[in-house]
């Protein structure tokens, strides 16, 4: 599995290099904006997050987890579409260890130990079904896979391939930005391969521009699993709030934000910072 995923990873390097630089969609958040890139535009973000009490239960591991980098590419296919590449590489410090269903998978790491893998790269598409306008907000739609590229020996990873939906809205008014997410995933069972879980996926973020370069952002996003019951381990409910602040200069924006987790199943607190770089890269036809 650590194979595919260096292969996966040269291939969005090779695109990365291949594009420049790029637009950031919505760093520091993860709330899509129903608006994209613009034909011909490349975007690109990238940067570093860092979360304590990262909990991996299928594997009974827990600890402090370092994203970096955390890295995306926005390719404007059209003046309403856009492809979207998105990846990392994790590296957790394990500060506790317990018994669980893929434990023996992962019995060469102690508490103490560290372990590493790539993220499973997520390839999606999001479209603008209808421009904003003084009287109603824009709407999209993106489309997303996620494919099984990190390593479960490492513990890190599920090994599975999961399907993602999500409806996007986005408004204006005077210098606030509300945005808001409401999809399903399907999601394939880590340990009953013939199984898939349906999970509600949710988001809402609002920005506020300062002044012109500065905003301070702020969002909710999450997920819950539809099945009744206890949620299968490792596709826990999860609902993470960040608040932050972006600077722009030209093409290039700056971000940080701070993390916390809401329900006891996600990490306790964590931070993130980057930047985004967005460019014309050809015109489209």
């Amino acid at each position: 599995m650590e194979q595919q995923g260096i292969i996966s990873w040269v291939m969005v390097l090779g695109l990365t290099l291949w594009s420049g630089a790029a637009h950031a969609q919505q760093r520091p958040l993860v709330t899509e904006d129903p608006e994209t890139v613009g034909a011909g535009v490349v975007l690109f973000e990238a940067g570093i997050e860092h979360n304590r009490q990262e909990r991996f239960p299928l594997a009974g591991l827990q600890g402090n987890l370092w994203s970096s980098p955390v890295a995306g590419v926005s390719i404007g296919v059209g003046s309403i579409a856009e492809i979207q590449i998105d990846g990392g590489y994790n590296k957790l410090l394990v500060t506790e260890k317990s018994s669980a269903t893929l434990s023996s998978v992962t019995n060469l790491i102690g508490k103490g130990d560290s372990t590493s893998s790539f993220q499973p790269l997520v390839i999606g598409t999001k479209i603008r079904l209808l421009s904003e306008t003084s009287g109603r907000p824009a709407f999209g739609l993106r489309l997303a896979t996620r494919l099984p590229n990190a390593s479960n020996e490492s513990g890190l990873g599920l090994d599975t391939t999961d399907y993602f939906a999500s409806f996007l809205l986005g408004k204006t008014v005077q210098s606030v930005r509300f945005v808001g997410n409401v999809g399903l995933g399907v999601v394939g069972d880590p340990t009953k391969g013939y199984q898939h879980n349906q999970l509600l996926l949710y988001g809402v973020s609002i920005s506020r521009a300062i002044f012109n370069a500065l905003e301070v952002v702020t969002e909710i996003n999450g997920r819950h699993n539809t099945k009744q019951g206890t949620p299968q381990l490792g596709i826990e409910n999860s609902s993470l709030m960040r608040f932050g602040a972006r600077y722009t200069v030209g093409g290039a924006r700056i971000d940080s934000a701070v993390l916390v987790g809401m329900r006891s199943t996600d990490p306790s607190i964590g931070f993130t910072f980057g930047f985004t770089y967005v460019f014309k890269a050809f015109q489209a036809p």
